[in-house]
């Protein structure tokens, strides 16, 4: 039996109705063998109903392990079309298609290809935050946890990396041996925090430890007692000595953090709520009335062509085999 929705998607859910729709969500998904993935960013309410909760490649990787016929993916698109490459033969459906990602759509594949007549003597890195169509031109994958020392393993002098500037100036202070040719992508939310405001949260927490994303400004990463993916901002934040760790990075971590170590103090600066800026919207734009109506009608799958999916497939095995 469903539930019948008589709520908007701006009103506020209460209690009563998050906790019904979620025992509805997890009863169809028992029934049609979906496997629920939410990434950190994303609600407290959906990630309470994932069976996993993680990094993009992470789930990714996690749902192509299983034996499900049904992955619904709670992020932003091109975490589900890296769902789709892993797990081809699997439907994989966005409860929000229009949850895009600002920095994954700021390289096309033609633009790709326009860089190889420029630089053909290089070897293409593509941050896994990018759509299906530019892995399928690239050499290789990384993440944020992995890209230096995957970097270093590469024979090639010169690597063009794309597309987070900030991410690529990180990596290349890490390998001063490589040329690094840097895209200009951003991050809005990380990228847009100032180090000022870091600043400003070290004078009032004098004893506060920080955690830094690489994709945030390369200022705001030099002040920095730790810098690291989602997953490691989340492993050192809770295990570090510090009882007060100032953490820089999307808001949706801290509910995490909270469920894993609520025993410290994780300060997220205030423009860092619903209303500023290091908030990702197309994260949030995922509710959970739109997971409970995707899998019910198992609606917005995610396809890509075959040919995309097996040369999108290479860059990111060849990470793999490297990490």
């Amino acid at each position: 039996m469903g539930v019948t929705l008589q709520m908007s998607e701006e009103k506020e859910l209460s209690r009563e109705e998050i906790e019904r729709l979620q025992k509805e969500v997890r009863r169809l998904a028992e029934e049609k063998n979906a496997i629920i993935l939410a990434h950190y960013y994303q609600r407290p309410e959906v990630q309470d109903i994932a069976d996993f909760v993680g990094d993009s490649l992470e789930l990714s990787r996690k749902a192509a392990s299983t034996d499900a016929d049904i992955i619904v993916f709670c992020g932003v698109r091109f975490m589900c079309e890296t769902a789709k490459i892993l797990s081809p033969r699997k439907k994989v459906l966005h409860p929000n298609p229009e949850s895009g990602c600002p920095m994954a759509d700021m390289i096309t594949a033609e633009q790709v290809r326009k860089l190889r007549e420029k630089h053909p003597d290089a070897e293409f890195v593509a941050y896994i935050n990018t759509t299906a169509e530019v892995k399928a031109e690239v050499d290789l994958c990384v993440t944020s946890a992995n890209a230096p020392r995957v970097i270093k393993k590469l024979s090639s002098k010169k690597i063009v990396f794309l597309p987070d500037q900030a991410l690529g100036q990180w990596v290349a202070k890490q390998v001063p041996d490589k040329e690094f040719i840097l895209w200009k992508g951003f991050c809005p939310p990380h990228f847009e925090f100032t180090a000022r405001e870091v600043e400003k949260l070290k004078e009032q927490y004098p004893d506060a430890k920080v955690a830094v994303h690489p994709e945030c400004h390369p200022k705001v990463i030099e002040m920095a007692d730790f810098v690291g993916s989602t997953s490691q901002i989340l492993k050192y934040a809770t295990s570090v000595e510090a009882k007060k760790v100032i953490v820089i990075t999307e808001v949706g971590l801290k509910y995490t953090l909270m469920k894993k170590n609520p025993n410290k103090e994780y300060i997220f600066p205030e423009s860092m709520n619903y209303c500023g800026t290091v908030y990702c919207c197309t994260m949030k734009g995922i509710t959970l009335p739109k997971v409970y109506e995707t899998l019910r009608d198992e609606t917005n799958e995610v396809l890509l062509p075959e040919e995309i999916i097996e040369r999108a497939r290479r860059p990111i095995e060849r990470m793999l085999q490297l990490s």
